[in-house]
Order: structure tokens, then sequence, then C-alpha cells
């Protein structure tokens, strides 16, 4: 049990909106209750933003474009820098109110803590590496200059499975770049995001770089922002669905964009494979964040003549994580993030099972209080079965049977996603072979986790656009601006 007060840490977070550099309430002083997914309870309540919020927020955003561009490199790099400080040095209070308000025990929030600091200290150090170009013109006649500048007021909305980390991913490399920011966070973990702006502002950021709006009316609130036209740039991480609506608004003023999207990874285990790898790198894809993740192994083929023990050991393990609230001693499973969470992954695995597919461990709920669902391991998995094709989002692991290197790659493929894949072998060339034929974005070669601030993190096909992280990840936020000079 953490020895930080629970409610300590929620009463230290302001619950208003923040705009302009002030915090407010939302139009009407609406309001909208935040709960522990454990329990059930309300943990508080936050404002609940009108469309009137939003348009202030850009407003204030706008206004600050100018000024926030022209702020020296230099400087924009130590307020990332002072506030990574600052998320490390609170680490231990901040991980409790993500476990809080999201569900994933202690131990993972605290990983998170540190993963979402690293994006901060990462474009701390890459907003005085912003270059440009200078070239002789093919005729000799003239010169040509390059120059990167700010793409201008941003959009970002953000999911609630990484609620601080994928704000750190989207506000790092904006700050570096000299972009002003309009934030959504997730109305299911608003107070993380709450918490970071206030770390921001003790960290030096300008008035109205940073504005934060937390709502239940996403789509009201956001649409008029990106049809506006003032933004400039909008950065989604969220469902392929949602992603799709937001890349139609952003066709009318044509928006920058840069979409992390929905994911369906593949887990390939090869019969030359390190088994106790394997399973390990299992369990780290599939479980990491209780498997409410878009890297979360989605489904796991295993050749034919390592199936069985995979399968064995692997059950072993998933039946033995502790279950309970995350902020339980030992716990390693905490709960969905709501109901329809818990819904949607019965629903996946009766279809399956209903299909012929046999549970080896799991396949219900948890009695009580709390949106909990047991670790769960699947076998014979058929193709037509739903979870081949729709993210899971929780802590299922489907099993299916290849014999060659082609039917598992074509297994693989066979998505309208590709964001990150896996795969285990101990043979060079297969690797090398499969790791450049399979449509992802990322591969994880005999690891079971992929992300990292300094690597470039993103997919292709419907698992979105653009790469947040690593050297191109500020490339998202600026533009290339072409000066022919004759001489």
């Amino acid at each position: 049990m953490s020895t930080v007060s629970e409610t300590g840490v929620v009463d230290a977070v302001a619950k208003e909106l923040f705009i302009g550099g002030k915090w407010t309430q939302a139009a009407g002083g609406r309001t909208f209750p935040v709960h522990d997914p454990a329990t059930g309870e309300v943990l508080c309540e936050v404002a609940d933003a009108a469309p009137e919020d939003g348009m202030a927020a850009l407003d204030a955003a706008v206004a600050a474009q100018a000024d926030w561009a022209a702020h020296p490199p230099r400087e924009r790099g130590e307020i990332l820098r002072a506030s990574f400080e600052a998320l490390m040095a609170r680490q231990e209070e901040l991980a409790l109110l993500m476990t809080l308000e999201m569900g994933k025990p202690l131990a993972e929030a605290r990983g998170e803590i540190a993963y979402a600091a690293e994006f901060f200290r990462w474009f701390a150090e890459e907003a005085v590496r912003i270059d440009g170009g200078y070239a002789v013109a093919p005729n000799g006649s003239g010169r040509f200059l390059v120059a990167k500048q700010p793409v201008g007021p941003s959009l970002l909305i953000t999911p609630w499975n990484f609620p601080m980390a994928m704000g750190t991913r989207k506000i790092g490399p904006a700050v570096a770049a000299g972009c002003t920011m309009v934030i959504k966070p997730a109305a299911q973990t608003p107070l993380s995001m709450l918490a970071l702006a206030q770390i921001m502002v003790d960290a030096g950021l300008p008035d109205g770089v940073l504005n934060v709006l937390t709502t239940t009316s996403s789509g009201a609130v956001m649409e008029p922002l990106i049809r506006d036209g003032r933004a400039r740039k909008l950065s989604f991480t969220g469902s392929t669905a949602v992603g799709r609506k937001l890349l139609e608004q952003c066709s009318d003023k044509v928006l920058r964009t840069s979409m992390e999207l929905g994911g369906n990874a593949p887990f390939l285990v090869f019969d030359d494979a390190d088994i106790d790898a394997a399973v390990d790198g299992a369990m780290q894809a599939k479980m990491r964040n209780i498997g409410e993740a878009c890297t979360a192994a989605n489904r796991f083929y295993v050749q034919r003549g390592v199936a069985d023990e995979f399968a064995r050991r692997l059950t072993e393990r998933m039946a033995a994580l502790p279950i309970g609230r995350g902020t339980e001693d030992g716990v390693v499973v905490g709960p969905l993030i709501d109901q329809a969470a818990v819904e949607k992954v019965s629903g996946l695995v009766s279809d399956a099972a209903s299909r012929g597919a046999e549970v080896l461990t799991g396949g219900s709920t948890v009695d009580g209080p709390g949106n909990f669902y047991r670790p769960t391991v699947l076998t014979g998995v058929p193709a037509d079965a739903r979870m081949a094709d729709e993210e899971i989002f929780g802590p299922v692991a489907p099993i299916s049977v290849f014999d060659t290197e082609e039917e598992a790659l074509a297994a693989a493929n066979n998505t309208e996603y590709g964001l990150v894949g896996y795969v285990y072998t101990n043979d060079l060339k297969r690797a090398l072979r499969v790791c450049e034929r399979i449509e992802t974005g990322m591969v994880g070669l005999n690891q079971g986790i992929v992300s990292n601030p300094a690597a470039p993190f993103g997919g292709v096909k419907q698992s979105g656009l653009g790469r947040e992280g690593g050297t191109v990840g500020i490339e998202e936020f600026l533009e290339t601006k072409y000066i022919a000079v004759n001489l």
C-alpha cells in the first residue's frame, strides 16, 4: 500500500479548466464525476467544458503563439527539463493519482511516470537541435536556404490508458518546436493531465502555451476548433474509428495531422525460439497495462512444434497473476477502465469459445465491485473469431498454430492494422526476413516491449499517420520553409 494519502493526491489537483494561464470554471459551472474503476466510487468532480470554453482555449493559444515561437530554444528546453525533474521528484504521488483514476497497479503507474518524464528529457535536448540547410543551386547562380519553423497552434487529444505519457509524448515536441497547444484528455482520466499542467506552469511555461480542456462532450468541443482554421495541427491518439472522423474534419482546413490509432499486434513464435524468453516477452506484450494498450499482443501465432509447450507455460503464468485494486501490495492485474470494457472483452471471449476455441484459464469476470476480468488464455482460436480482427484491450491471449513461415506472415498481415508486431526466433536470416515483411511500423525482435522515447513510435495502414518520439518526433510540429536566394 502506498504511504501517500489517496484523498490527499486527489484534493491537491485543480479541478477546473486551464485556459490562458488561469484555472477557470466551465461555462455554466458544469462538472462531471471521475470514478475509481476498482470500486466504482466517485473520486471527485472536474469541470465539464462547453464549446465556448473550447473557443476560449483556442483564442489563448493563438494569442500566445507568436511570442512562444520567438522564445529561445534553450529556454524552451529548460522548461521541459525542469518539468522532467518535477515529474520524477513527485513520481509516487502522481503514480497513486493515476492508479486511482485509471486502475493500473502502482508499480506500472510508477513506470509510466518515469516513461512520461523521459519524453520531456528527450525533447528538452531536441529543442536546441532544430536545424535547416544551406545549398548551392545546381546552376550555381543562387542559394537554397531551408528553415524549420513551428507549425503553429496545435490541438492534442489523448486517451485514458496512458494518461500521463500520452500527454508528454505530444506536449514535449510541441513545446520544443515552439507550438502553443489546446489539449483534451480523456474524460475517464483527466486528473493526471490537470496535475501535469500545474507542474509545467511551476516550471516556467508562459501563459497560453498549454491550455487544458476536460469535457464529456469531446466532439462538440473539439470539432469547432478543428474547423476554425486558426489551429494548424491535430495530434490524436485513440481508436481508428474516431481517427477517421477527425481526418474528415481536418480536411476542411487542411490541418497537419499525426495519429496513433488502433492495433492488432501479432506475436509470432517460431520453433527455434528461446521459449523462456518468448513466454517472458508474451507476458510483457500482453499484460502491460492490463492489456489495455494499442501495442498489446492481440494474436499469438505459435509454430506447431512448440505450441503446446508455449501454451502450457503461458497459461501457468497468466493463472498465477494476482488480481485486485491497483493500490494493494502485490497486485499485478487491476480493473479494466469501465463496465463497457468488461462487456467487450467478455463478448470477444464468448464469441471465440462458441466457434471452438478452448479456454485454458480465466474467461470470466470477478465477483464484487469494480471492472475486473480474469487473465485468460485460449487455444484453437479460429480465423473467423471476432478477436482475430478486433482489438481486445484486455487481459486475453488467443493462441493459434502455424506450420510455415509463409503461413505465419500471411496471418500476421491479414488485418487493416499495422502498429507493432513481435517476432521470436533465434535464426538470424529468418529474423531479418520476417521483420522486413511484417506490415507494421514497429517490430519487437525477441523482446516484448518496443516503446522508447528515443525511438520513433507509430504505425502503418489504419494504425495511424506520422511518428512520435525519436529524432523524427519533433518534425511533426515543424514546417519546412525554403528560401531562394539569387546571387
